[in-house]
């Protein structure tokens, strides 16, 4: 049996990973929970799944949790010491890790040092401290299990060959739900259609990266540090049906892919059960259904995001940092309808030009750019 701390367990990723769960019981253990501020999910978590452990990130909702949980045997925990207690919980073999943003780095990295291993969906901790992240891991002997659909289909068609002899990885995208859309159709976008995603259903966050395809640009710069390969290698594809969930290229030209339809549980079921393969239960791809399938150039003046990752990898350092951050905080002041869509990559621009990117940051300086960062655009917008 195998044994589960799962971070960001109120989220979109973490209660499909609870549906995997609970459809192989047998075969696995929830041994800790963490969430955010959503206690009233993870109260129904914690009584389903009965871990040992349960963080909360919010002081005052983990006493509210505390008091709740009186009944049962669970050691409540909070804060980001709390976060970093249940990625460490002494019982637990494998960490998947979902919390959004880069409050996802120590606990990431204070599993590694434990030697667990990790199912990572938080794309920010290659995207700003891949440098750390991977050699840590190696080191470790820890193996680092993607759960995103794109980097996961990268790693089923890499299984069996031989890494040095890729050629191109790439790396495919729906467009979202503005595919095809000129700059001046894009000026009045409002929140509710940024977040009508045309094949996948996520969290709100990732959903608007993924109408500006900055979520793609984050792909990019995490695929980078999981296959150890250049940024030229890496090359974007617009698949609108996101059928094909990414594909690599080889040096003898042949090209290996993986298909299936748009479900999440999918790459979280293979990572955890690494590497074999379960019944899914989901719907089964339909070739003769599907009848065709379309690719396409992104275009990097429309969706400038995707260009500015790009960018931001070719600095290196902490730009990709300030790339990220920067990402969040328009992120959420969109959301909030305190600014246009086309304003989200101006603002990340804006806060890459401002710095100069420091040479192989430390955890410290990554964080320290980050606050840095999210100081600029409070001055700014």
């Amino acid at each position: 049996m195998k044994k589960i701390s799962l971070l960001g367990s109120t989220g979109s990723i973490g209660t499909q990973t609870l549906d995997v769960v609970r459809r192989y019981r047998e075969d696995f253990q929830v041994t800790a929970l963490a969430a955010a501020t959503n206690i009233d999910r993870l109260e129904e978590q914690i009584r389903e799944f009965r871990p040992k452990m349960a963080a909360v990130f919010d002081a005052d909702k983990a006493l509210e949790l505390k008091r709740r949980m009186e009944d049962l045997p669970v050691e409540v925990v909070s804060g980001m010491e709390g976060l970093m207690a249940a990625a460490t919980e002494e019982s637990a073999d494998i960490v998947l890790t979902a919390v959004v943003g880069m409050i996802g780095i120590r606990p990431t990295i204070a599993a590694i040092e434990a030697g667990k291993d990790i199912a990572l969906a938080n794309k920010e901790t290659l995207v700003t401290a891949g440098h750390l992240i991977m050699p840590l891991a190696a080191a470790k002997g820890v193996k680092i299990l993607p759960v995103d659909s794109e980097h996961s289909a990268i790693f089923q068609s890499m299984q069996g060959e031989n890494p040095r002899q890729i050629h191109k990885i790439l790396l495919t995208a729906s467009g979202g739900p503005f595919r095809g859309k000129t700059r001046e159709a894009l000026k009045n976008v409002r929140v509710e259609d940024a977040l009508k995603h045309p094949n996948w259903v996520m969290g709100r966050k990732i959903t608007i990266d993924s109408a500006t395809m900055v979520n793609k640009g984050l792909e990019v710069m995490e695929a980078r540090w999981l296959f150890d390969v250049n940024l030229d290698q890496i090359q974007v594809v617009v698949h609108p049906e996101s059928v094909i969930h990414s594909m690599v290229e080889y040096e003898d030209s042949a090209v290996i892919g993986q298909l299936g339809t748009p479900d999440m549980r999918l790459p979280i079921q293979y990572a955890l059960f690494y590497p074999d393969r379960k019944p899914l239960g989901g719907e089964w791809l339909d070739l003769f259904k599907l009848g065709a399938m379309h690719f396409e150039a992104p275009d990097p003046e429309v969706f400038r995001g995707l260009k500015l990752a790009y960018e931001a990898m070719e600095a290196g350092g902490s730009m990709p940092t300030v790339f990220n951050a920067a990402n969040e905080r328009a992120v959420a002041k969109f959301l909030d309808r305190k600014i246009g869509f086309l304003d989200i990559p101006e603002i990340i621009g804006e806060a890459m030009e401002k710095h100069t990117a420091i040479k192989n940051p430390d955890l410290d300086a990554i964080l320290e750019t980050e606050k840095a960062t999210y100081e600029f655009i409070e001055s700014r917008w």
